[in-house]
């Protein structure tokens, strides 16, 4: 299913919730040369100046940004409707914080995992239920929100990550059946490993590393067309599709 464009000249309007992650920056980079209207949101008022101040260079019509803690608990729905109001709309709606946080951590301290699954899923799901009523009772738009190929299988060096990110894709792919010949969309845009300050501290070499570039030019498409998981870069799809499908024994040996 495709999303009903803006109407004959009104530039499209977005809303990027994590606007200081590396793929939401490039992907609002990618909304800016289009001429859009984004509004940034996040919790470094002068990070996200800066982006703001920057995407207007490279073409936005419009960067707006707005401080808040996304992660903390709030009314998403009347946040939203702040957004729209700043916007005169909103468009598309890009989910795209969290914290990979650390396992080890979590696995002796409760409080740790706690945090992750809050901040990863809770707090995600809260903005995601708010946006799709949004959607839906607007009846076109896009919500499109960053999960990652950690949620397909639970694997030893950040199964709470994981679990948070599995959690966030059913909600997700429920929310795109909810959609179904309503008009919205929703998509959930699984990246493998991204070079953000995210991964800092991790060996990011070789090919499964992508750029968060290579994964905003995804993120952007999924925002228009496609099904309702997609994976960032594409070949994650198969590689996942073969690590969900070994036999335990096999997959226990593996160092991952």
């Amino acid at each position: 299913m495709t999303t009903i464009a803006p109407a004959a000249g009104r530039r499209l309007r977005l809303v990027v919730l994590g606007g200081t992650s590396g793929i939401a920056e490039a992907t609002a980079r990618i909304y800016a040369a289009e001429g859009a209207e984004i509004l940034l949101v996040g919790r470094q008022e002068n990070r996200l100046a800066a982006i703001a101040a920057d995407l207007t260079v490279r073409g936005a019509a419009r960067a707006e940004t707005a401080v808040a803690d996304l992660a903390a608990p709030t009314d998403a729905a009347a946040a939203l409707a702040g957004f729209a109001a700043t916007l005169g709309g909103i468009d598309h709606i890009l989910v795209a914080y969290g914290i990979l946080g650390d396992q080890a951590e979590a696995a002796r301290d409760p409080a740790a995992a706690e945090r992750i699954l809050a901040v990863n899923f809770n707090s995600a799901a809260a903005w995601c239920l708010a946006a799709a009523n949004l959607l839906e009772a607007q009846g076109h738009g896009s919500l499109v929100v960053l999960g990652s190929v950690a949620g397909d299988r639970g694997r030893r060096q950040n199964f709470v990550y994981g679990a948070a990110k599995a959690g966030l894709a059913a909600l997700v792919e429920g929310i795109a059946h909810r959609f179904a010949a309503k008009g919205p969309r929703a998509v959930l845009v699984k990246p493998g490993p991204t070079i953000t300050p995210m991964t800092e501290g991790m060996v990011r070499k070789g090919f499964t590393w992508a750029k968060p570039e290579d994964v905003a030019a995804v993120v952007r498409r999924a925002a228009d067309k496609g099904g309702p998981v997609v994976y960032a870069p594409w070949f994650w799809r198969y590689i996942m599709l073969i690590i969900r499908f070994l036999p335990a024994p096999i997959f226990n040996r593996l160092d991952i």
